[in-house]
């Protein structure tokens, strides 16, 4: 169905009698994962950072003399890593008309929408709450996709948005360039090790694939039904997801529509949180009455929000496998 450009009115929203169905998607099940839109953190500017540290390798010569004057002093540096907040600014506008006539049926102004009895039937009683409640599922599928691939900007001036580095532009040490070959249980496997080698999957419960429709289905076959392994599912962060077992533990699969379809991304989720930027007194991610200009009800929705993804060297991704199921 076509967008409404400008203000909501009988015309262009016409209602209809019986129930309402839903017929976009709105699951975000990444950004459920690690807080949502009422989890997370929350920050006092633009940027925000974190800094990240090692230890020396282990070394089993490390024995001294008896006797023996201290060794020559060591210390570890630390790193950092920041990203910044991006503005999800949305507006609507609903006729004083549309807002009065909810029992009026199409745009005509013919029948009323009411049944035999008298009884309203239209789904939506109140435009203004169902027009919001759009936006806001909007802004969420919005945020869902740049955490996952979004470009990071950060202007010098402001001509241009900030945006949020996305999850998969972040990690930059554990990747696998697949050349267009097929999804294999070595990838997954191999690409673990590299992961756990550099300090990640260490939280058995947080361990997570995700993937699009086609690598979900190759996972399955690798993992699942090739070696006969069934395990019962996992609630993280309220998102129901499957498990599947591999040699460095197990694995959660998050099924997420707005990943590449060639890529396989490997997450701590512990190191992953939204971050939000709560304008004083009136929060983050509001609704309120703009300016009234004539006889129509204006409003905007605002938020600021951006990913802290932590130590991009605890994730992995496979780039470039084939696009087909196996």
């Amino acid at each position: 169905m076509p967008g409404i450009a400008g203000t909501v009115t009988t015309f262009n929203s016409p209602n209809y009698v019986g129930e309402l169905f839903q017929i976009s998607t709105t699951d975000t099940p990444f950004l459920s994962a690690i807080g949502g839109l009422t989890g997370g953190q929350t920050v006092n500017s633009v940027i925000f950072t974190w800094a990240s540290t090692d230890l020396r390798n282990a070394d089993e010569t490390r024995q001294r003399l008896e006797g023996a004057n201290a060794p020559a002093a060591e210390g570890r540096s630390r790193g950092a890593a920041y990203n910044v907040v991006e503005i999800h600014q949305e507006a609507l506008s609903v006729s004083y008309t549309k807002l009065a006539a909810s029992g009026q049926y199409a745009s005509t102004g013919a029948p009323a929408a009411t049944n035999a009895l008298g009884v309203d039937e239209n789904a939506v009683l109140n435009e203004l709450d169902f027009q919001v409640s759009a936006h806001l599922k909007q802004i969420a599928r919005d945020i869902e996709k740049t955490f996952l691939v979004g470009t990071f900007a950060h202007p010098v001036d402001n001509t241009a948005p900030r945006k949020t580095r996305g999850l998969l532009p972040a990690i930059a040490t554990n990747v696998t360039a697949a050349a267009a070959a097929p999804l294999t249980a070595k990838m997954i496997n191999d690409l673990a090790q590299l992961a756990y080698d550099n300090g990640g999957l260490q939280e058995d419960e947080t361990r997570t694939l995700i993937v699009g429709p086609v690598q979900k289905r190759n996972l399955t076959k690798l993992f699942v039904t090739d070696r006969g392994f069934t395990e019962p599912e996992r609630n993280v962060g309220g998102v129901n997801l499957q498990v599947i077992l591999t040699d460095f533990g197990r694995f959660n699969v998050m099924l997420d529509r707005h990943m590449p379809a060639d890529t396989v991304a490997m997450v701590s989720l512990e190191e992953c949180a939204p971050v939000f930027l709560e304008i004083p007194g009136k929060g983050f991610l509001f609704v309120e009455p703009l300016a009234k200009t004539g006889s129509a009800e204006n409003y905007q929705i605002y938020g600021e929000v951006g990913l802290k993804y932590g130590n991009e060297r605890k994730h992995g991704k496979i780039t470039g496998l084939a696009t087909a199921v196996q």
